[in-house]
Order: structure tokens, then C-alpha cells, then sequence
């Protein structure tokens, strides 16, 4: 009877305090917890700048002056806050919105199709939302900054 015996196992490793300076830079963090992390960031920033939205679209449409000043608010900046800045915050928008946009897309198709919970899926798909959003991030940023 002892022969059927499994063998013990060894004890497994115990965490129970977790070092903040010393475990936290090791830990690597799949692309799909990297792309959900991130997707929280980018709803907090479009959230955030929910008033600098709000005034682009008021004087971008109000009137053809107010649409000259808000050119004119990209090019040379509002008062104290030069342009650069301004268009720096209007990348941090196109950024989260495209991420938020795509990674939103990437969770309604795993909730749609049941083959694409898997483990392969996951890393693909939050690979595929990274590359897609940093480009798109990049050639509407060329653009707003005027390079082409």
C-alpha cells in the first residue's frame, strides 16, 4: 500500500511581505495586464480632461472667430500657457482615446467569441492594441505637430 503512495512534495515558496523597492521592479507583467493598467489611465485622462474637451469643441465650433483663436491657441499658445503644451495635452488625449478605444474593441471580441479566451489570444491581441495605438499615436501626432 505505501508503494502507491505519491511522494511529498517540496514546500512551496511563502510571500508574505511584499518589499516595495525590492520586489515590484523585478515583477514582469504580461502585455495583457500592461494593456488593462493602461486602459484604466486612459479613461482616467479622457475624464480629466473632460473641461479641455469641452472648450475645444465649444470654440473650435461657435463661431469663425472663436475658431481663429483656437488655431491660434495651437500655434502661439493661450496667455501663460504656451503652444507647445497645449498640443501636448491634445496628444495625451488622441493617445488615451485611441488605446481606450482599441483595447475597448479587444474586450467586446474576447466577450463575443469564446476561442478567443485563451492564454495565446490574450498576449496577441494586447500586443496588436500596444502597436496600433502608439503608431496611430504617432503619425496623428506628426500631424498636429506639423510634419507633414
Amino acid at each position: 500500500m505505501s508503494e502507491l503512495a505519491t511522494p511529498p512534495r517540496p514546500p512551496r515558496r511563502q510571500f508574505r511581505n511584499i518589499n516595495l523597492l525590492k520586489d515590484l521592479p523585478t515583477y514582469r507583467l504580461p502585455p495583457a495586464g500592461i494593456v488593462s493598467i493602461l486602459h484604466r489611465i486612459s479613461g482616467l485622462v479622457m475624464f480629466l480632461l473632460m473641461p479641455f474637451i469641452i472648450w475645444m469643441f465649444d470654440t473650435s465650433i461657435s463661431s469663425e472667430i472663436s475658431f481663429a483663436r483656437f488655431k491660434a491657441a495651437f500655434n502661439s499658445g493661450l496667455g501663460f500657457v504656451p503652444g507647445v503644451f497645449i498640443k501636448l495635452v491634445a496628444l495625451a488625449l488622441i493617445w488615451a482615446y485611441l488605446h481606450h478605444f482599441i483595447a475597448g474593441l479587444r474586450h467586446l471580441w474576447m466577450d463575443v467569441s469564446h476561442a478567443a479566451v485563451t492564454k495565446e489570444f490574450g498576449k496577441t491581441s494586447a500586443l496588436a492594441t500596444l502597436v496600433l495605438s502608439i503608431a496611430l499615436t504617432v503619425i496623428l501626432g506628426a500631424k498636429l505637430f506639423g510634419l507633414y
